[in-house]
């Protein structure tokens, strides 16, 4: 049963150097972190021996919301969270001890899709080792010859067991990467988020400005023009004969001899 389901989840645990295997003897520090950086916090665990036992001399040293543990043993093996008075609690992370001569070191909190994440195979005796091999539920990811990988933009087809091998030298156990979701763009600032506004802004009170000066200029070209009544008379055409009116014709009778 997942212990989680039973609290609210409000506060981080996480370990120095935020690593997840530990060789045996390696000390190990554990922290509680909230918003509100509160000291009611207590470390508590589950191991193969005991289940939700808090951080106590019995197997660490508690100092406010901190848990030192001087030396690992494999029976230190097991879930690690914070848990409060209250009730709440963080997510679990999980601790492996082993006896081998390679670790792998890996997130041991979630990590945020698009961030960048480095394995690194480690070897107990030796800071240069030969080729080592990089593997992801049990699949051959890649071989490096420094020992390390990196994913880059990581993704949730990214979570898996990962597990490293140091040829002539070893195997490390297997470690689980987990990945989250990452934020919604509306909660992320991008320089585009306020420049596109400002630019709308910027044209729309332009285009009113314009508009404005072009009624203005409209409105003054207007009044400078006058308008007067001219009435245009209608074409009169040319009459024709047919048209004019004719005289009476007199008519006399010359009698030969009057004059």
């Amino acid at each position: 049963m997942d212990f989680t389901s039973l609290c609210t989840v409000v506060a981080v645990v996480g370990i120095l150097s935020n690593k997840s295997q530990f060789f045996l003897h390696d000390s190990a520090t554990l922290s509680c972190v909230d918003n509100k950086n509160s000291s009611d916090w207590r470390i508590k665990r589950n191991t193969t021996n005991i289940k939700n036992n808090e951080c106590s001399s019995t197997w660490g040293k508690r100092s406010g919301s901190n848990c030192l543990i001087d030396a690992v043993y494999l029976f230190d093996s097991g879930q690690y969270w914070c848990e409060s008075g209250t009730g709440a609690c963080s997510e679990v992370i999980n601790v492996t001890v082993t006896d081998g001569p390679v670790i792998l070191e890996s997130p041991a909190l979630p990590v945020a899709e698009g961030e960048a994440v480095i394995l690194r195979c480690i070897h107990n005796k030796a800071s240069s080792f030969n080729l080592t091999q990089f593997y992801k539920d049990g699949l051959l990811i890649g071989n490096s010859s420094a020992g390390t990988v990196t994913i880059r933009d990581v993704s949730r087809s990214d979570e898996g067991l990962y597990k490293c091998n140091i040829t002539g030298a070893g195997e490390s156990p297997e470690s689980w990467l987990s990945v989250r979701g990452s934020k919604p763009d509306s909660f992320r600032f991008h320089p585009t988020n306020l420049f596109l506004p400002v630019v709308a802004i910027c044209l729309l009170f332009a285009s009113a400005m314009l508009l404005y000066h072009w009624r203005n200029l409209k409105a003054k070209v207007d009044d400078d023009v006058s308008y007067t009544d001219v009435t245009f008379p209608q074409k009169v055409l040319p009459k024709t004969n047919a048209e004019i009116p004719s005289e009476p014709t007199l008519y006399s009778t010359i009698k030969p001899g009057a004059c």
